[in-house]
């Protein structure tokens, strides 16, 4: 196991990706910590892990707010010991589906906002947590469209390449510390709801249903396919595990492809 006796925090634990990343911290046997506003999904969420013989907890917390982290860290960590590992899945209120000239300023800004908001607050936080406890590793998500454009995605792209060059100094600010920072690099798996809304945005924008531009997005992979949650999820624990010591301040591509560096 990977992740055996570590404990692993993961905000946005209520999401489809906080979810997925979770369920596999749990199978490579780490303590999961699931954080969200919401507790009803994470409960679910957490029914599944004990569901394979893991562990879980649920516990609340708002990520764009300061204070409520820091009591949320010092009472799991009082109580369990200290983080080792965090993944940052919160959602970042994107919209898409038309191009920004058309949704507006607030609506572009929403997700670099949002991205920037509770990256900065988790990421500094726990890093100083990790800092004074040994060590750890801080994982994020982002998404292809941070490299590379593309039209009807509003600021969401804009939002991954902000939050990636955020990493990038957190990583090098803090890896004299012991902290790692590393993140995943998706395409977007369309078996996320969030990501499948999205792509039904993108599809009538241009006049598409759903399984064509599925089709027409994986046929232009060099794996031939959209990579799935799950791998995405896997990446995250690799990246998260000691096998991935020499990584800091960079990423995993798991793009299959779709973006190659």
């Amino acid at each position: 196991m990977l992740l055996k006796d570590k404990t692993a925090l993961v905000y946005g634990g209520s999401g489809a990706v906080g979810g997925a990343v979770a369920r596999a911290y749990a199978r490579e046997g780490a303590h999961v910590v699931l954080a969200a506003r919401n507790r009803a999904p994470m409960e679910a969420v957490a029914e599944q892990i004990a569901a394979s013989g893991d562990r879980a907890e649920v516990t609340t917390v708002d990520a764009r707010d300061p204070q409520s982290i820091r009591e949320h860290l010092n009472e799991v960590a009082g109580r369990v010991g200290p983080i080792k590992v965090m993944f940052n899945g919160t959602f970042w209120d994107d919209v898409q589906g038309s191009h920004m000239a058309e949704m507006g300023f607030d609506a572009m800004m929403a997700p670099i906002l949002g991205g920037l908001t509770t990256w900065f607050h988790t990421g500094t936080i726990m890093a100083q947590h990790m800092a004074a406890n040994g060590g750890g590793v801080i994982v994020g998500i982002t998404a292809n469209v941070g490299r590379v454009t593309m039209a009807n995605v509003g600021g969401f792209g804009i939002a991954c390449a902000a939050v990636e060059n955020f990493l990038r100094q957190l990583g090098q600010e803090e890896g004299p510390k012991g902290v790692r920072v590393c993140w995943v690099r998706s395409p977007g798996s369309p078996d996320a709801p969030g990501v499948r809304d999205a792509w039904m945005q993108h599809a009538k924008a241009i006049g598409k249903t759903f399984d064509e531009l599925s089709e027409e997005w994986g046929s232009g992979v060099p794996l031939g396919r959209v990579t799935a949650l799950a791998q995405v999820a896997d990446a995250a624990v690799l990246l998260s595990s000691d096998l991935a010591a020499g990584m800091t301040a960079t990423f995993a591509n798991a793009t299959g492809g779709a973006l190659i560096d």
